[in-house]
């Protein structure tokens, strides 16, 4: 196989036309430009130069070869403009996976503002399937996550996660409910009420069950929604009450009152999460930085 150095190596010397000059333009000794040229023409199994006068001239081979080298050279060049654009995150691609509720309220804005730092940078945001998104960052299959997770959860190899935001849980409540007049909700005073599920099981429904159990009850769910515009519907219609989430409160019911809840107060876990290595690259953090910044809803 002809090494590709040595082929630069050749071409300095046919376009100077001498290795003495070639190996000033090389920073190289003179001998070691005319062994880099045996080298090669012990690759090549045929002569590359000749004799010229005080200096050399290339053979057919040599000829061949130098113009091979040039266009090599271009597109060693091409690809090291093209990768410093990559590490500088002025080109490439991101591809995102995110859960519902937080694409209108810290993604979008977010989203926005990464465009606006790095506009040759293709980003490709997708609602994450059911599953652990976490293992489509280990694969490589995206670069970056947003989930609610539990401390205590498991994190992929290679990847890290990242706190981005503390997503805290309001009371809903038919706007005739008695307590709809409070400024603020304690979590025992709804012990005794019908509730309607707005969560389906895991991390997002667990910080309503921790929370009810610290205050000395078990929610009795008469209706059950994994989506929050039909929980709302479902609260409006005096079904029960629900919790939740803040970013799960973008668009509102104008059958329900929201309150704030205290004694405790449920809160689910927003991160980010990144392969290692991703977190080098500079649109990665940016990204990461602008979902930390975001409005909230």
């Amino acid at each position: 196989m002809l090494d590709v150095r040595r082929m630069q190596v050749l071409r300095a010397v046919v376009v100077s036309g001498s290795v003495t000059a070639a190996a000033t333009h090389l920073g190289y000794t003179p001998s070691a430009v005319s062994q880099q040229v045996a080298a090669l023409e012990k690759e090549a199994g045929i002569a590359l130069l000749e004799r010229a006068g005080r200096g050399v001239r290339p053979t057919a081979a040599g000829r061949l070869l130098t113009e091979h080298a040039a266009v090599i050279g271009r597109h060693l060049a091409e690809a090291e403009t093209a990768l410093a654009d990559l590490r500088a995150g002025r080109t490439g691609r991101l591809t995102i996976r995110y859960f519902a509720s937080v694409g209108p309220t810290m993604l979008a804005p977010a989203l926005a503002r990464l465009r606006d730092q790095y506009p040759g940078v293709i980003v490709d945001p997708r609602l994450s399937e059911p599953g652990d998104p976490q293992a489509e960052v280990e694969r490589g299959q995206a670069d970056l996550a947003i989930v609610v997770r539990r401390p205590s959860d498991d994190v992929r190899p290679g990847v890290r996660v990242l706190h981005l935001h503390d997503d805290t849980y309001r009371a809903v409540l038919p706007t005739a409910h008695p307590l709809a007049a409070h400024e603020a909700i304690h979590l025992s005073d709804l012990a005794g009420e019908p509730w309607v599920g707005s969560e389906p099981p895991g991390p997002c429904l667990e910080p309503i069950i921790d929370a009810c159990a610290a205050a000395g009850f078990t929610p009795d769910f008469v209706a059950r929604s994994e989506d929050y515009t039909t929980a709302q519907g479902f609260v409006a219609a005096g079904l029960g009450v629900s919790l939740i989430p803040r970013l799960g409160l973008a668009t509102r019911h104008p059958g329900v009152v929201i309150r704030p809840v205290r004694h405790p107060e449920p809160v689910r876990a927003v991160y980010a999460a990144a392969r290692e290595s991703s977190l080098t690259q500079p649109v990665v953090r940016a990204l990461i930085d602008a979902l930390t910044d975001a409005p909230r809803s």
